[in-house]
């Protein structure tokens, strides 16, 4: 019973991070702070139920402000030979991300 308590847990959990990154998309034109507070809430919500926040949201957030990133607006975004390089305008840090045809390839083969 106490593990069924615990993925119905996870379940909410997930659910409600991605509406807060949902929030946070909206938000973001009109108050920047409001979105960074909803990606806060959402780590919070990770940590406390063990919930991996998904990659695709993982990416629209600092890793070391933990603040809401929008391309061209707080983040500069530049393609460097093997890896795409995510420039964070409110701290100055920099996130890398990997990018391989090959990867691509092996992923869709199987």
């Amino acid at each position: 019973m106490k593990m069924k308590k615990k993925y119905w847990l996870q379940d909410i959990s997930k659910q409600r991070i991605e509406r807060l990154f949902e929030f946070a998309g909206q938000e973001f034109d009109e108050h920047p702070d409001r979105s960074n507070r909803y990606v806060q809430l959402a780590r919070q919500i990770g940590m406390r139920h063990n919930v991996r926040i998904p990659i695709r949201f993982k990416r629209r957030m600092c890793r070391h402000c933990h603040s809401y990133l929008v391309p061209g607006n707080n983040a500069r975004v530049r393609l460097q030979g093997t890896h795409v390089a995510v420039t964070c305008l409110v701290c100055e840090k920099q996130m890398r991300y990997p990018y391989s045809s090959r990867i691509e390839e092996k992923q869709i083969t199987g």
